[in-house]
């Protein structure tokens, strides 16, 4: 994973080259969501930052602006949760893919090469170029199936 000091560094330069301000707010964003591991709703990200530094009095809309501009810049990637909005994890991770629980909301990162290579195939295959995607399996995690009164290991479709 990147180093905070660097996210930092690179927060810093694409605030000057869009001739923005480096705030104190700007900057709790990015460190609640470099130290929170996992993927966070904004309202989530607001809490810790509000934990973290309370005098800072950093409203929830500048954190929903400062998500929108580290996503647009790459410095956090966010998954989108239907109903429950999107979530955000830091950017600049080596690229994965999500199974996402319905139940709990759980949300387990993977990378699968034969479904990676899989996924460029098709692309030849149509004459399309890929420049990215991101796959989310949608389905009830293991432990909320062996939560399930008279569970079995088969989902029906």
């Amino acid at each position: 994973m990147v180093d905070y000091p660097f996210l930092l560094e690179e927060l810093k330069r694409i605030l000057k080259e869009k001739q923005l301000k480096f705030t104190r707010q700007r900057e709790l964003v990015l460190k609640a969501l470099y130290e929170n591991e996992g993927h966070h709703s904004p309202e989530e990200l607001h809490r810790k930052i509000q934990e973290l530094a309370p005098e800072s009095k950093v409203g929830i809309a500048t954190v929903y602006r400062t998500l929108a501009l580290l996503e647009e810049e790459g410095l956090a990637d966010s998954l989108s949760l239907d109903k429950e909005g999107k979530r955000y994890e830091i950017g600049l991770k080596k690229h994965h893919d999500h199974l996402i629980c319905t139940r709990c909301g759980k949300i387990i990162e993977f990378f699968d090469e034969t479904i990676e290579r899989q996924q460029e195939e098709v692309a030849r295959k149509f004459r399309f170029r890929m420049t990215d995607h991101a796959m989310k399996i949608i389905g009830i995690c293991h432990e909320c199936q062996q939560n399930e009164p008279n569970h079995t290991n088969e989902e029906k479709h």
